[in-house]
């Protein structure tokens, strides 16, 4: 009989079960990752305003044994997100404000995003959107309705963006259904998908979503989400692989956090990795102040300066732009 291999056997599994399978207590993650909790500044209170999930796929790249691990830091809820940080609140970016009665933001000339879930693969700590109302505005049938009705509507709107939650955790069925209805709103010229899935769920990539993806009359554009080269493991490459070679256009979103990408060598590291792999940096975000977030911020200065240290080392293409999101704003701002 062939000896079980828990890792190969876990892998062998569909997205979905994968998925079912991710880490949603403390102390599992901390022991599959060899980590005495007791010595971990691990908070409860954290976990239970804001629970942790953590895919295997996306643990098996952390450093086992290695409590300042930079993958680990993104997802270990610690005391430090109980703290009150002057300045940081539920709704940093002004979305709330940005919501009509249809579940559409509509922040920016052109673009409007659509909350297609309020469901992720991975809690990310610093999260934007971990205090997010999803119940009452992502898009369940009515909604959907009405935002699409919005849509047509709105002639100036050239851009839908997927957003969430995590919108590839739709069904095949799901997103090809809602492709076909923007396909047939001539004033849209493309669709954006914003999705952690690809990196931190690689199995979700499938031949079938590969198809919805092509098949869609409209240009797609899928930015990953992406804060570390470590996150590139083979089986991210392989999904970054098959989705270049179906003609997809790849971008990456990082945000800059403290303890994980603070770094020109971790910076410049993200840049290549990424390249290598058919996908191009577009944003590097400056944290945005959502409670319980405080302890990741890099300051502006501190960002500059990375800045120039990377742009020594980069050719301009792989040098993403440094922004920060402001409410009330009509684009993301350039920060120099």
């Amino acid at each position: 009989m062939p000896e079980f291999n828990e890792q190969t056997d876990h892998f062998a599994k569909n997205w979905q079960q994968q998925l079912a399978e991710a880490f949603t207590d403390i102390g599992e993650l901390c022991a599959y990752l060899n980590l005495p909790i007791e010595q971990l500044p691990v908070s409860k209170d954290a976990a239970g305003d804001f629970p942790i999930k953590v895919p295997r796929s996306f643990a098996e790249a952390i450093e086992k044994g290695n409590s300042q691990d930079p993958l680990l830091r993104q997802v270990l809820p610690i005391r430090d997100e109980i703290r009150v940080y002057p300045g940081y609140n539920n709704n940093p970016v002004g979305d709330l404000e940005a919501a009509n009665e249809a579940g559409v933001l509509h922040k920016y000339h052109g673009r409007v995003l659509l909350i297609n879930t309020g469901s992720c693969a991975i809690n990310c700590r610093y999260c934007f959107r971990r205090s997010f109302p999803y119940a009452d505005l992502q898009l369940g049938k009515e909604k959907e309705i009405g935002a699409l009705r919005y849509i047509r509507g709105n002639p100036d709107i050239s851009e839908v963006i997927l957003s969430g939650g995590d919108p590839l955790l739709l069904s095949d069925d799901r997103l090809n259904r809602l492709f076909r209805q923007l396909a047939g709103i001539a004033h849209v010229k493309r669709i954006r998908i914003h999705s952690r899935l690809p990196i931190v769920l690689p199995a979700r990539i499938t031949q079938g979503l590969l198809e919805v993806l092509t098949q869609t009359a409209k240009p797609v554009v899928l930015v990953l989400h992406c804060n570390h080269s470590n996150e590139i493991t083979g089986r991210v490459s392989e999904a970054c692989r098959q989705l270049k070679q179906s003609g997809i256009v790849l971008l990456n979103q990082s945000v800059l956090l403290r303890g994980v990408n603070d770094n020109a060598a971790d910076l410049v590291a993200l840049s290549e990795g990424l390249f290598k792999n058919g996908v191009i940096p577009y944003y590097l975000h400056l944290l945005d102040k959502v409670s319980g977030a405080g302890h990741f911020e890099v300051s502006e200065n501190e960002a500059l300066e990375l800045m120039r240290q990377i742009q020594a080392k980069l050719p301009g293409y792989l040098v993403p732009k440094l922004v920060k999101e402001v409410a009330g704003t009509d684009s993301k701002q350039a920060v120099r």
